[in-house]
């Protein structure tokens, strides 16, 4: 359950920031991705806050943050033509080698 929860958590907090990306391109629609980004957010830091109670908290902020930042770098590349170099490819790298490190490390199972 425990593991769900900080799924659904990073899964909203990307969800936000990619809506967050719409609605600051504006236009008729922009209220909507607007308040899209507030919903998310919010079911982010709830799910957030949830999981707080069954992981130790660096761990649980490493991971979160970590695969939040792989993720919507991953959606930028994909979707919004980011572009992709080298460094970026060694850093994915490096962030999910601390999110293993962090698991491997500091969760008892």
């Amino acid at each position: 359950m425990k593991w769900l929860l900080l799924l659904a958590s990073i899964v909203f907090e990307v969800g936000g920031t990619t809506m967050l990306k719409f609605a600051g391109k504006g236009g008729e629609n922009a209220w909507r991705w607007g308040a899209g980004v507030v919903c998310s957010y919010a079911l982010c830091f709830v799910a957030l806050g949830f999981a707080m109670r069954l992981f130790p908290l660096g761990v649980l902020y490493g991971m979160w943050a970590g695969g939040g930042i792989a993720l919507v770098a991953v959606i930028g590349i994909a979707f919004f033509g980011d572009e992709l170099s080298m460094l970026k490819i060694v850093s994915f790298g490096l962030i999910i080698a601390g999110v293993i490190g962090l698991n491997l490390g500091g969760i008892s199972h």
